[in-house]
């Protein structure tokens, strides 16, 4: 029941510093100095034995594992776009124990009770590591609310704008005042994919506008000008607005328009609970890069600029946007419109889920971030946002959940690597810096040097 991982570079909340993490069980009894012996006593009086086994990494870092809350995981009715099994799996290789999943685009979609009850009864024997679940809000559903988070969400999303799924229609004003106040009650966060398209043709024919947008299909620049920053700049306002009005939870998803970063700021200044995230593929690309016919790099909203890219980022930096998530949002490869490379056809949604640690750490250690940063960006804040309290950090008590990382470790992303459903990502041929050794699910190694243990997952339920 007892086991010591021991690391010189050990992540402990801001610090990272040698110490050996007592697990009894599935958490973590006591953190102690870096010994020489596995032997010892632990504060509480609990002897630690010399033939206990003990993990030492010597100068790899040990790490949380890594909290993920926004995956598309799609299952039950579209698992052939991607699966609890191939996800999880992926997760695992990863570094990441904990992801949440969104409310669609599986089907049906977890817009009630008995859809969420369908989709955490697909799941089983098939999670690699623990996943939470949104539920979601659309027109026409408020009653289905309150028997969605008495079983156990851990929020709720909606969209301003064409889902791209018709059976998840976007909310206005009016839906979302409405939904408000039964979310803000039950304490969990409104999540928000925050683009409003200012054209009247929205209401009436949904997308229409991206479909019959003008120019070169094949070239990222026509996508990029379909869906403009004011989308997200309009949708923020809103957002910061109801924010202030109701004092309610409510949270910006992938954000890609840094052009209202000094409203957020403004807005948490004042004490109001509007939180932001981004995700990796806008910290990592820029619009200038993206080849032609590349529809691997398509996603909603679209990735922007260099400029706006470095804005991301000291956002980041200077607390006005919380965390960083993948945003995996696999589909098949026919549906991505490989072949022809139409950036209006293919399904906007970027697959990488694997290789969220490496991505990230290798863009914030070149400006400059820690690995006690990166830690709290991939980690403790994600875990806070949706209520998790035993996820996140290494602390005692909590989940003995870590991720064994070789910071300095260069390798390069090949298809035959991916574990998720697919070999389609824009990462693949790009050199990372960063490799995941080890992943640690509550006391249990569940990936090994590219290698899985099995499914030893569970569902989480607020």
């Amino acid at each position: 029941m007892h086991r010591l991982l021991k690391s010189r570079r050990a992540v402990i909340g801001n610090e990272i510093k040698p110490a050996a993490i007592l697990i009894d069980g599935e958490v973590i009894k006591e953190i102690l100095p870096y010994p020489s012996t596995g032997s010892g006593q632990a504060h509480d009086g609990t002897s630690i034995s010399a033939d206990i086994p003990v993990n030492d990494y010597g100068d790899l870092a040990l790490m949380p594992g890594v909290v993920d809350t926004h995956v598309h995981i799609n299952q039950p009715g579209r698992t052939e776009w991607e699966g609890f099994q191939t996800a999880t799996a992926a997760a695992a290789k990863g570094g990441i124990t904990t992801l949440v999943d969104m409310p669609l685009n599986c089907d049906p979609v977890t817009t009630t009770r008995a859809a969420l009850e369908a989709k955490i009864k697909s799941c089983a024997g098939l999670l690699h590591v623990d996943c939470g679940f949104y539920g979601g809000v659309i027109p026409g559903n408020l009653g289905d609310l309150e028997p969605m988070i008495d079983a156990g969400v851990l929020g709720f999303k909606s969209f301003l704008i064409h889902s791209g799924i018709h059976e998840f229609p976007h909310c206005g004003e009016a839906e979302l005042r409405a939904a408000i106040p039964i979310l803000k009650k039950a304490g969990v966060p409104y999540l928000m994919h925050a683009e409003l398209d200012d054209d009247a043709l929205r209401q009436a024919q949904g997308d229409v506008t991206l479909s019959s947008s003008k120019g070169d299909h094949r070239l990222y620049s026509t996508y990029l000008a379909s869906r403009p920053r004011r989308w997200e700049n309009n949708a923020i306002e809103l957002m910061a607005r109801l924010a202030g009005e109701t004092n309610a939870h409510l949270h910006i998803v992938h954000l890609s328009s840094t052009d209202r970063l000094d409203l957020l700021s403004e807005t948490r200044r004042r004490g109001i609970n509007l939180s932001v995230e981004t995700c990796h593929h806008y910290l990592t690309y820029c619009a200038e890069e993206i080849p032609d016919g590349a529809t691997e790099f398509k996603c909603a909203p679209p990735i922007r600029e260099r400029e706006n890219r470095e804005k991301l980022w000291a956002g980041l930096k200077d607390g006005t946007i919380d965390f960083a998530v993948s945003d995996h949002s696999p589909c098949t490869p026919e549906l991505k419109a490989a072949e022809s490379g139409d950036f209006m056809k293919a399904w906007g949604g970027i697959a990488g889920l694997q290789f969220s640690l490496s991505v990230f750490h290798t863009g914030a250690r070149a400006r400059g971030l820690s690995l006690s940063q990166i830690s709290h960006y991939l980690s403790t804040a994600p875990a806070k946002f949706v209520g998790l309290k035993n996820k996140g950090s290494i602390a005692v008590g909590k989940d003995a959940d870590f991720v064994v990382f070789d910071a300095d470790k260069k390798f390069h992303v090949e298809r035959n690597q991916i574990a998720h459903r697919h070999d389609v990502s824009p990462y693949i041929g790009m050199e990372l810096t960063g490799f995941v050794k080890e992943t640690w699910l509550r006391g249990v190694c569940v990936h090994r040097e590219g290698k899985s243990t099995g499914p030893a997952g569970r569902p989480i339920l607020r």
